[in-house]
């Protein structure tokens, strides 16, 4: 099993000493930031695996007869969600610089350190699961310390994709904008096939850059789990599904984690300083017994669309079936619709 906690060069993540300071950072309206311009840019990836995908224990039980968390379990018999994602990963990103988040109790099952085995990379263990906002910032504190100019995609191990080249092009066309404009914070969002209640919607807003394949628009805001009419009005208003599948450099995610979760960030400057010490382990443990579930969406992003100016963007994404896995009825109908049969 690798368990990869890189050591590098040293380099302090500080706090603004305002409020402004963000601000300050993105610089007025798209004029590039001139605070590290001249560094070249490292593509790396983080892919978060740490879930246990509760609502779908019923169904593993009874095809499995154990509680195999649902990215590990190759549903098609073929490959996992875990596995897809990570192949689809490295057609952007050396199998090196791919940071994979997971539960350490992951490791008690036979077929999930299989898996992790096969893959490069690094794989970081959580002690808990805490939600999806210290689920990244995990991984992000041992890719920082070693690649402190990262621009960094960041993909969901339980989504099932139909056109994974095509898929990628958008991840692609994402990392462009970002290398571009530093401070924006780039997410993919799917254009919807129908209405579907049980996905988080974004709202895109003016374009901020395009070309003659796609556009990038700004986000309004955010619905979370709308009801069917709702779903459909937003469907028809333009609105995508979030994917969770988002392109940020690295330095502009821990400011703004410094921002709007101050604590958190507290918590995990903590970690950051602790990796590659004797007291790594310790530190980990004791920062997870201490900080409070904080759900990406809800309790980062949301804060971060109310913004003014806010660095949240929008990619949508066509011609690309997608579908996330967090219900038994998806799945038959997913599989049909993707090239895993």
């Amino acid at each position: 099993m690798r368990h990869s906690y890189i050591q590098g060069p040293m380099e302090m993540i500080t706090k603004p000493s305002t409020s402004s300071a963000w601000r300050t950072y993105m610089g007025d309206g798209l004029s590039m930031p001139v605070e590290d311009t001249a560094s070249p840019w490292v593509r790396c990836g983080i892919i978060l695996a740490a879930g246990d995908g509760t609502r779908l224990r019923p169904m593993i039980r009874r095809l499995r007869g154990d509680e195999l968390p649902k990215q590990y379990v190759r549903f098609d018999g073929r490959s996992s969600m875990l596995e897809q994602t990570v192949d689809r990963a490295t057609t952007l990103i050396p199998e090196e610089r791919l940071y994979t988040v997971i539960g350490r109790h992951h490791l008690s099952y036979r077929d999930a350190r299989e898996q992790l085995d096969r893959r490069g990379g690094q794989i970081i263990a959580q002690p808990a699961n805490k939600e999806t906002a210290p689920g990244l910032l995990l991984p992000l504190m041992h890719l920082y310390k070693r690649y402190p100019e990262a621009v960094v995609a960041v993909f969901p191990s339980d989504h099932a994709i139909s056109d994974g080249d095509l898929f990628m092009s958008y991840v692609d066309c994402a990392f462009h904008v970002v290398e571009q404009h530093p401070w924006l914070v780039v997410q993919l969002g799917v254009e919807p096939s129908g209405p579907e209640p049980e996905y988080g919607y974004i709202l895109p807003g003016e374009v901020i850059t395009r070309d003659d394949h796609t556009e990038v628009r700004a986000v309004v805001g955010f619905v979370e789990k709308p009801n069917a009419s709702t779903a459909g009005l937003l469907a028809l208003q333009g609105g995508v599904w979030n994917t969770m599948v988002m392109v940020f450099r690295a330095k502009t995610w821990l400011r703004l984690i410094c921002d709007v979760l101050p604590e958190l960030f507290d918590a995990f400057r903590r970690i950051y300083h602790a990796i590659g010490t004797p007291d790594e382990a310790h530190v980990i443990e004791e920062v997870y017994a201490t900080i409070r579930p904080v759900n990406l969406s809800a309790g980062f992003l949301s804060s971060i669309a109310a913004t003014t100016p806010s660095p949240l963007a929008v990619l949508p994404v066509r011609g690309v079936s997608w579908s996330d896995w967090g219900s038994e009825r998806r799945i038959p109908a997913s599989l049909q619709l993707t090239t895993q049969i």
